[in-house]
């Protein structure tokens, strides 16, 4: 039975429509809950390889830890490979892609290219596990980057995203919210066919004005494309322009200890596990975009932010956490249709449908994914 509901009576119920505070009893037994899932995940993925002699090994397993528990050393070699890949020319098409300039853009415009097949369908965790590997190969290969991608846990700051480690914009951080800017409009989503959805301004709205990722040290060119106003060229064209965000309160509160344990500790099957994972912005994905802001916001150029990354390392966490419950079970499983919301309806997916990563990474199958310690997988959430 969900924590919710096993705790509901202990709690008032303005307890349940505002944020609760730290010691809300319903967290704490949901973040001890979550803890034993994830010790379960580690034991098996370890027992799954510990007789391995070639492949994905012990010796070979890398460790993809959360923000918070890096140094500040090991931040700051990761921020570093970030930029590096931002200063890097970029191998897209300028043709066809005219804002594409940089190694960093060519992730952007991968994204941007494949969004209309890999989300709100059954490709969606394959494709983001896999281009997330991709990135992090990127920074270990072409950036001198030595560790792994980091992830960031977003039910440790649901209270208020302004005092994660990943926003509180020190030096070690992935940049703070953006400058404050009173009376903005909403954020327009258009939606297909007509209609759109309106989101309204949350706590910053402006350049990121702390840490990383300044107007001085980074910017955006790709996008906008999934909110208005688009950018020129249908947001292809090279819109320069600085880092925003915009960081919500309210989306962060669906980020809470007791959404992971229920997402990972009750969910029968991948479809089901999908479905709680991938509503937006309710579900832990789309709570984690809703948070940033605007640019974040945006399905097609979300990975114009840094923290993209991080956040859809979580999202791969937690999928692996919940495979990790019972690996021969649910490495398996397979969910869902080839197009998004399976519109127009099409055939279901299987483990020989074929991804495309574009130019940063050709094609892959979705069973060439499903598990994080086979094929050109290799690593481990501590």
């Amino acid at each position: 039975m969900r924590f919710l509901s096993v705790l509901i009576n202990i709690l008032p119920l303005t307890g349940l429509v505002h944020a609760a505070p730290p010691e809300d009893p319903i967290e704490v037994a949901a973040t001890k809950n979550v803890a034993k899932l994830h010790k379960t995940y580690q034991k098996n993925i370890q027992e799954s390889i510990k007789h391995r002699k070639t492949g994905c090994t012990k010796k070979k397993l890398l460790r993809r830890k959360e923000w918070g528990t890096l140094s500040k050393k090991e931040r700051l070699e990761y921020i570093d490979a970030v930029y590096c890949l931002a200063r890097k020319p970029g191998v897209t098409d300028l043709s066809v892609v005219p804002g594409a300039l940089t190694r960093y853009d060519d992730f952007v415009w991968s994204h941007v290219e494949q969004t209309p097949w890999v989300h709100n369908n059954g490709l969606f965790l394959g494709f983001h596990r896999q281009f997330v590997h991709l990135y992090e190969q990127a920074l270990r290969t072409e950036c001198n980057y030595t560790a792994a991608q980091p992830y960031w846990d977003s039910s440790l700051s649901y209270l208020d995203p302004r005092n994660s480690t990943v926003f509180d914009g020190s030096p070690h951080s992935m940049g703070s919210n953006g400058i404050y800017i009173p009376n903005r409009p909403n954020t327009t989503i258009p939606l297909p066919g007509g209609g759109a959805l309106y989101f309204p301004p949350a706590t910053g709205g402006g350049c990121v004005h702390s840490g990383p990722f300044t107007p001085d040290k980074f910017v955006m060119r790709l996008g906008p494309i999934g909110t208005d106003p688009k950018g020129p060229n249908e947001g292809l064209g090279n819109n320069e322009r600085c880092l925003s965000r915009d960081l919500s309160l309210v989306y962060s509160a669906n980020c809470r200890p007791s959404n992971v344990s229920d997402l990972v500790g009750e969910t029968g099957d991948l479809a089901e596990f999908n479905k709680e994972l991938d509503s937006s912005p309710a579900g832990i994905h789309g709570a984690g975009h809703f948070v940033m802001g605007p640019v974040a916001m945006d399905v097609y150029s979300s990975p114009n932010d840094p923290v993209f990354w991080l956040h859809h390392a979580n999202v791969d966490r937690l999928w692996a956490m919940w495979q990790g419950q019972d690996l021969g079970g649910r490495v398996g499983q397979v969910w869902g249709t080839r197009t998004s919301s399976n519109v127009p309806p099409s055939e279901n997916v299987t483990m020989e449908t074929p991804m495309s990563f574009g130019v940063v990474g050709g094609l892959k199958v979705l069973g060439d994914v499903v598990s994080t310690v086979d094929g050109d997988l290799c690593y481990i959430y501590d």
